[in-house]
């Protein structure tokens, strides 16, 4: 098990001196970061939901447009599938008499 005198001897007098620097100016460092770290989390947090909701229009947007190709597909399989074979062909073939 790792014991606080080997994670001293690992960190060095710099490491160490990091440490006390960082417990002493944390009471200070926290609230000025909180401070300006608001805005940031509160704009990133606007522009996501401005950008779901615009994502959410156009995926919508898109749904109705594959609903329509996929209905006029149908449409078409039917179509084919009603027409007699010869008047298929003679439409084809051009003689329509």
């Amino acid at each position: 098990m790792a014991k606080i005198t080997d994670f001293i001897e690992d960190a060095g007098a710099p490491g160490i001196i990091a440490g006390i620097g960082a417990v002493l100016l944390a009471p200070v460092v926290i609230p000025v970061v909180a401070g300006i770290g608001k805005p940031i989390a509160k704009s990133i947090i606007k522009n996501g939901l401005v950008a779901y909701e615009k994502s959410k229009g156009a995926f919508a947007e898109l749904g109705e447009t594959w609903e329509d190709i996929v209905a006029e597909a149908r449409a078409e399989i039917a179509e084919e599938q009603n027409t007699p074979a010869f008047k298929a062909a003679e439409s084809q073939s051009g003689n329509g008499a």
